[in-house]
């Protein structure tokens, strides 16, 4: 075949001919693979804060790196809190023995405060929580905890427990001040998300996030992508699943609390078959990260709690 014109013709059928019976191969692939997805097992991971809960000195991430990778989870969620360093030599390590025990560093927890009239704690706050999103982007941790703060009218934590998470206003502010703050404040934090490909994940914990509606106003208000909802089971202590319901679908992270023994505040009863099926009808395929916060041994209880929650999500 030296004529180039005869060819040309010959490749052009070929082309065709192939191309006939390769796309409906292809389509099928793709159809396969989708359902694949929404088949696929769920993922768990464990939080480092289930082998430290701030008793005691802090559990080095190392450790809890080994001993997640131990008892078989997916992943680990990091609390910003318990790491002992910032350096990019400390965070590349961690990265290095994450990598080396196949355990997939899938969330950051981290604290700050958007509820104050005072601009300058407020601007504060924002650095911190930009150095924070800058410091998930080194680990590689795709999506990052937030939280809204809490007007401090009651100073103990024990206290603000024992009144349910409620606290009072500070005197001369409305709950429509402190939302605007807060949103000023989130803004201000997302072009750096958006640039370290890092989603906020804002928690129902307390202050303006202690219910659903509380944390959706904020998400729905801002309306970005890199602004969604991080779901604690452990954290609604009225209409506990009414409210997952309505919070689910903004969801991009679930932290499962346990309270094996007991919990340091209180202990909920929380029925882990219909969680996951909340989940599921909302379309949620994200991780789920286990929070014990019991006072049995950690590890006794976590790797229980983690065959809880497979049996859990296995029926959906």
């Amino acid at each position: 075949m030296n004529n180039p014109s005869k060819r040309r013709t010959f490749l052009k059928g070929c082309a065709l001919t192939l191309g006939s019976s390769i796309v409906p191969c292809l389509h099928n692939k793709v159809i396969a693979h989708d359902n694949h997805d929404r088949n696929r097992s769920q993922r768990f991971s464990v939080s480092t804060y289930s082998f430290w809960q701030f008793r005691g000195p802090k559990v080095p991430i190392e450790t809890c790196i080994d001993h997640a990778a131990q008892m078989n989870f997916d992943g680990l969620e990091i609390l910003e809190m318990q790491m002992t360093d910032s350096s990019n030599s400390y965070i590349q390590q961690l990265k290095r023995r994450a990598h080396s025990n196949g355990l997939p560093l899938c969330g950051f927890s981290t604290h700050q405060g958007f509820v104050s009239p005072d601009s300058t704690k407020r601007r504060e706050n924002i650095k911190k929580t930009i150095a924070s999103i800058e410091q998930a982007y080194r680990l590689g941790i795709p999506t990052m905890r937030i939280n809204t703060g809490r007007w401090g009218t009651i100073k103990s934590f024990d206290t603000l427990m024992e009144n349910r998470g409620i606290e009072p206003r500070l005197e001369g502010y409305t709950d429509e001040d402190a939302y605007t703050w807060v949103i000023q404040s989130i803004e201000e934090c997302l072009p750096v998300a958006e640039k370290c490909g890092v989603v906020l994940g804002l928690e129902n914990h307390w202050g303006l996030g202690r219910t659903a509606a509380g944390v959706l106003k904020i998400v729905h208000t801002i309306k970005s992508p890199w602004l969604r909802a991080t779901l604690d089971t452990g954290n609604f202590l009225e209409d506990m699943y009414q409210q997952m319901e309505a919070l689910a679908p903004a969801t991009c992270f679930v932290q499962a609390k346990t309270y094996n023994g007991g919990g340091t505040w209180y202990t909920l009863d929380i029925d882990y078959p219909q969680v996951a099926t909340i989940l599921h009808d909302a379309g949620y395929g994200g991780w789920v990260s286990l929070e014990f916060e019991g006072k049995d041994d950690p590890f006794v209880a976590i790797p229980k709690n983690l065959e809880l929650l497979r049996q859990a999500f296995a029926r959906q």
